[in-house]
């Protein structure tokens, strides 16, 4: 079966509601009618069995039956009996009076070929016990007939106030969905092409504001991943394109004719340093991929920052050296973390510092041990970074230096953003700061995590 609709669902609960309210008024309306109706019956006829029960007492011998004509007379839809106490029926005041009434006392309701009765039963004489009898019958066939009425009038108003509030139901339930549809609209026309399709926040109401507010941020985020995923798509190509065309330009060339094995040795070494390059850019671009989906788990094991800095210092002293270069390390603290992924960090930051640092420079790698946190900085002198360069440049083969060669094997401009998820896979940040004379990249680590 096909499932309801959400407008189809709240009108039908309209409906129902607004029938069972309508409903129970109704009824209560009927009750209340019919005991008023009874109450005005009961009123009538202990007025009448006073004035009954005055004149049978008054009344002189052989007149009788003549003056309790002229009583009943006064009112046609009122009629008496008069039984005995040894039950004989002594007086009839109309000839269509049932055979058989009810015989217990008080008021009673009765309905004979298709007459409705009240019936009152009560002693002439109250105070003997054997009194003649007195059975007043008030016709209440109109009574009944408005209380039917008012019974159908009551299933009709049902009916019309169900079926009516079920189309406003539908109406009211159809226009506060309107924004729940625009935002299907808009979810239909999401594409590759159009994630820019955003919601009106304002034009929405305060129960769906949130949702619209949920609802962009996750176009933003998925816009904002998917021309990431473009640019890095392009940029993998891009950094593939110059090593693969050297490979098959060298290849082609030295095939072109019989060469000397020594000629043919020199091609191959030349190409594995192209295919060890793309191997390392392809494990890089892995490295970052398990990052994306948290799946780096660092090691947690207590570390001495000064010493993990010593031993990267002193691998990097023959480089510094050559290129005339101080290279220095000052503060100390413990942390826990995972010593090579940290290492290969710190090693990207000083390797990142050396190339940029003019010679007769420095770079210091320094360690501040916070209540909270470790902070950790590589700070070098040289040029600086425009201020409009630095948000871009942990970004994925993004290179701030124009001059530096595409496809060169040291510098593919990975190692900036594998810095990044390293620091971050350690509940870390990082950030840079850059002013004229000097750069400095600052790491944050959070003590005990």
């Amino acid at each position: 079966m096909r499932r309801l609709s959400l407008s189809s669902r709240l009108a039908l609960l309209f409906a129902a509601c607004t029938a069972v309210v309508s409903l129970f008024a109704g009824v209560l309306f009927n009750r209340a009618s019919e005991a008023h109706f009874i109450e005005l019956d009961q009123q009538q006829l202990d007025g009448k069995l006073i004035g009954l029960r005055r004149a049978l007492q008054a009344v002189q011998p052989g007149t009788g039956e003549a003056r309790l004509a002229d009583e009943m007379s006064r009112q046609a839809d009122l009629a008496l009996r008069i039984t005995g106490s040894d039950g004989q029926r002594w007086y009839d005041s109309s000839t269509h009076i049932p055979k058989e009434l009810p015989q217990q006392p008080g008021l009673a309701t009765l309905r004979q070929d298709g007459t409705d009765y009240r019936v009152l039963n009560a002693p002439l004489y109250p105070d003997k016990s054997d009194s003649p009898q007195l059975t007043l019958l008030l016709d209440i066939t109109h009574h009944q007939h408005f209380l039917q009425r008012m019974q159908h009038l009551i299933w009709l108003t049902v009916g019309l106030s169900a079926l009516a509030t079920a189309l406003l139901g539908a109406w009211a339930a159809r226009s506060g969905l309107r924004p729940l549809r625009r935002m299907s609209a808009v979810a239909r026309g999401i594409s590759a092409q159009s994630l820019n399709a955003r919601l009106p926040e304002g034009q929405m109401p305060p129960e769906l504001a949130e949702m619209a507010h949920s609802f962009n941020a996750m176009l933003g985020r998925l816009d904002d991943s998917f021309q990431r995923l473009s640019a890095f798509s392009a940029d993998i190509a891009h950094e593939l394109r110059t090593p693969l065309s050297n490979l098959l330009t060298h290849t082609q060339v030295t095939l072109t004719r019989p060469r000397p094995i020594e000629d043919y040795r020199e091609a191959l070494h030349s190409n594995l340093e192209e295919l060890q390059w793309m191997a390392q850019l392809v494990n890089d671009m892995l490295y970052l991929a398990k990052a994306d989906h948290g799946l780096l788990m660092p090691k947690r094991e207590a570390l001495e920052l000064a010493d993990e800095s010593d031993v990267l210092l002193e691998f990097f002293a023959p480089l510094a050296e050559d290129a005339g270069v101080t290279l220095s390390r000052e503060g100390n603290a413990q942390i826990k973390g995972d010593r090579s992924m940290l290492r290969r960090a710190l090693s990207n930051l000083l390797d990142n510092a050396l190339r940029f640092t003019p010679a007769a420079g420095s770079v210091n790698l320094s360690i501040v041990d916070q209540p909270h946190a470790v902070q950790v900085s590589v700070e070098n002198s040289g040029d600086g970074i425009s201020a409009e360069l630095l948000p871009r440049l942990f970004d994925r083969f993004y290179r701030a230096d124009p001059a530096r060669q595409e496809g060169s094997s040291e510098h593919a401009g990975l190692g900036l953003a594998i810095t990044q998820s390293i620091v971050r896979a350690h509940g870390g940040e990082i950030h840079c700061e850059s002013e004229a004379g000097w750069t400095r990249f600052v790491i944050e680590l959070p003590k005990g995590k």
